[in-house]
C-alpha cells in the first residue's frame, strides 16, 4: 500500500517531524537535496563533464531545496547555475540560509543565464502549497523551462500542478521525472498532473508513518505486481467458492452478460448463474458454457439460490429491467453489486422509491456496492459531469453515504470509498481499457470476489486493482490500441513476472 497525501496533510507531517520528532527543518531540506542529487548522479555521473545543470529556484522552501541541490552538485564537480525567480527579500528563512551558504561554492547565479546553454533543467519554483494560477514572471519561467532542451526534473511537484487534484493552475512544468519527498502527492497520480510529472520517485527524507501522530492520510493506492486474491482451500468444491447470480443482458445485449460472467469465473467464483433475456439463451450457452442460465421468470427462485448478486450490465431501462431490479431489491438482502442500467434506473424519477429502499437496507447492514462511471454518477447525484470529475472523491463519498455502501467511482483514475475512512485511488490500467464492455468485466470481477467471501470494501478495491492489472497485461499482448473487453477478462489470472512479461 502507498499513501497519497494532500498539501495540508504533508505540511502537518512535516510540522510533526520537526516539532514532535525533533528533526530540524534544515536537516529535512538537506536530505531532500541529497536525494535529488543521488537521482541526478545515478543518471549523469558517467557524463559529468558534459552535464550542465540549471536550477530555477523560487523563494519558498522548494526553492531552498533547489539551492541546496545546486551546492551539492557543484561540490561534486558538476557545472551548475541557479536562476532566481522572485524577490529574495520575501524568501523564507531556510531559503536565505541556503543562499548564504551557496555563495561559497562555484555556482553561477547570473539572472541572464540562458536555459539553452544547459542540458539538465530543474524546477524548484513551487512546492506543494500552490493554490492559485501561475502568472507573471513565474509563468515566463515555466514557459522557458518547457521549451528548453534536455532532461527536466521537478522537485516535489511540477510547478503549476495542484498537488491535491492534479489540475493545471494556469500553466505547468512538463517534467521527465519528479522526485517527491516523504510521500507521494495526490496530484502526481491524478490526471492531468500525472502526465506532467513523468516518472515519479519517492525519496525517504525522514518523514514517515511515525510522523502521522494518529492522523493517517485519507487516500492510498496499491503499487505492487502482487495479485490481491482471496485464500483458496485445496479441499474446496464449487460451492465453497460461492454461488454468484448475475442479472445482465437484454435482448441483443448478450455480450454484457457473457463478459461479466466470464470475469466472475476467472476471478474464482465457484458457480455463476446468469438471468438474461430468453433471446440470449443460445448465445450465452455458446459464449460461456460454464454458466448456468435462467430467464427473468426464474429470478425469484434464483435469488434464494445465490450467495451474492449483481445486476445492471446491458439490462436496458425498459419495464422488464425495472421489474428485475425491483425483485432484487425487495426480495433479497444478500450482497449486491449495482452497475450500468441498474444505476440509471435508480436515478430516474420512478426509481427513487427503490433507491430509498436500498438506502434503508444499507443502513440495516446489507452489503451494497455501486460502480458508476462519471456519467451515471452525475445522474445519481444530480450534478454535472464536470462537477463529478472535478470532485470525484467527494462525489464518491456522497454516493456511499446515500446508500450506506461502497462506491466505485469510475474514471481514468477510479476512486473507491465507503461512508467513512480512507479512499482508494487506482493507478493500474491504461487507455486500452476505454472500450465497450470493460465495465461489465469489472462488475464480474467484484462479484467473483464477493462470492468467495471478501467484504465489500476489499472486493471493490481489489477488484478495481485486478481489473486494471488485467488491462495492463492485455495491452502487452494486443497494445493499448487493440485491447477489447474480452481480452481483459481473459488476462485476469495470467501470471505476471518481474520482467513485465505475460506467461500464457
Amino acid at each position: 500500500m502507498r499513501y497519497l497525501v494532500t498539501a495540508q496533510e504533508m505540511k502537518q507531517y512535516d510540522k510533526n517531524t520537526i516539532e514532535y520528532l525533533g528533526i530540524p527543518g534544515p536537516v529535512l531540506m538537506e536530505r531532500a537535496a541529497l536525494a535529488a542529487e543521488d537521482f541526478l548522479k545515478e543518471r549523469f555521473d558517467a557524463v559529468k563533464e558534459r552535464t550542465k545543470v540549471l536550477i530555477f529556484a523560487g523563494m519558498g522552501n522548494n526553492g531552498g531545496d533547489g539551492l541546496a541541490l545546486a551546492r551539492l552538485l557543484a561540490a561534486d564537480g558538476y557545472t551548475v547555475a541557479v536562476r532566481l525567480v522572485g524577490d529574495p527579500e520575501k524568501a523564507t528563512e531556510q531559503w536565505k540560509s541556503q543562499w548564504q551558504t551557496l555563495q561559497h561554492f562555484p555556482v553561477k547565479t547570473d539572472s541572464n543565464t540562458q536555459a539553452d546553454e544547459y542540458n539538465v533543467i530543474v524546477d524548484a519554483l513551487f512546492g506543494v502549497g500552490l493554490s492559485r494560477p501561475v502568472e507573471g514572471i513565474y509563468a515566463e519561467a515555466v514557459e522557458e523551462m518547457n521549451v528548453a532542451e534536455g532532461f527536466k526534473l521537478a522537485l516535489d511537484v511540477p510547478s503549476g500542478i495542484c498537488s491535491d487534484t492534479g489540475r493545471v493552475l494556469g500553466c505547468a512544468f512538463l517534467a521527465d521525472a519528479t522526485i517527491t519527498f516523504g510521500f507521494c502527492k495526490r496530484g502526481l497520480v491524478m490526471y492531468p498532473g500525472t502526465d506532467y510529472a513523468g516518472q515519479v520517485h519517492i525519496a525517504n527524507v525522514g518523514i514517515g508513518p511515525e510522523s502521522f501522530l494518529g492522523q493517517s492520510p485519507e487516500m492510498y493506492t496499491y503499487d505492487s505486481c502482487e495479485q490481491h486474491l482471496p485464500d483458496r482451500t485445496s479441499s474446496g468444491n464449487k460451492g465453497t467458492f460461492g454461488k454468484a447470480l448475475l442479472v445482465a443482458g437484454s435482448n441483443g445485449m448478450a455480450g454484457a452478460a457473457i463478459l461479466a460472467a466470464r470475469a466472475a469465473y476467472r476471478t474464482g467464483a465457484g458457480m455463476v448463474k446468469v438471468i438474461t433475456a430468453e433471446e440470449n439463451r443460445q448465445i450465452l450457452q455458446q459464449g460461456i458454457p460454464e454458466a448456468l442460465y435462467g430467464s427473468c421468470r426464474q429470478l425469484s427462485e434464483s435469488l434464494e439460490w445465490a450467495d451474492v448478486i449483481a445486476i445492471g450490465p446491458g439490462i436496458g431501462r425498459e419495464e422488464q429491467a425495472r421489474e428485475c431490479l425491483k425483485k432484487v431489491v425487495e426480495k433479497s438482502r444478500k450482497p449486491l453489486v449495482l452497475d450500468a442500467d441498474a444505476l440509471n434506473l435508480l436515478a430516474e424519477e420512478n426509481g427513487k422509491a427503490l433507491a430509498e429502499k436500498l438506502h434503508t437496507q444499507g443502513a440495516e447492514g446489507r452489503v451494497i456496492i455501486l460502480t458508476p462511471h462519471v456519467g451515471e454518477l452525475s445522474r445519481l447525484l444530480a450534478k454535472t459531469i464536470p462537477e463529478c470529475k472535478k470532485e470525484l472523491p467527494e462525489c464518491g463519498r456522497e454516493l456511499a453515504e446515500r446508500f450506506h455502501g461502497v462506491a466505485v467511482a469510475k474514471d481514468a483514475r477510479t476512486i473507491v470509498c465507503k461512508e467513512q475512512g480512507e479512499f482508494y485511488l487506482n493507478t493500474t490500467g491504461n487507455s486500452g481499457m476505454a472500450t465497450a464492455g470493460s465495465g461489465d468485466v469489472l462488475t464480474g470481477v467484484i462479484l467473483g470476489l464477493l462470492a468467495q467471501g471478501m467484504n465489500a470494501i476489499d472486493a471493490a478495491v481489489n477488484g478495481v486493482y485486478l481489473h486494471g492489472r488485467a488491462g495492463e497485461l492485455a495491452a502487452k499482448l494486443h497494445t493499448e490500441y487493440g485491447v477489447m473487453a474480452g481480452d481483459i477478462a481473459d488476462c485476469l489470472m495470467k501470471d505476471y513476472d518481474e520482467k513485465e512479461s505475460v506467461k500464457k
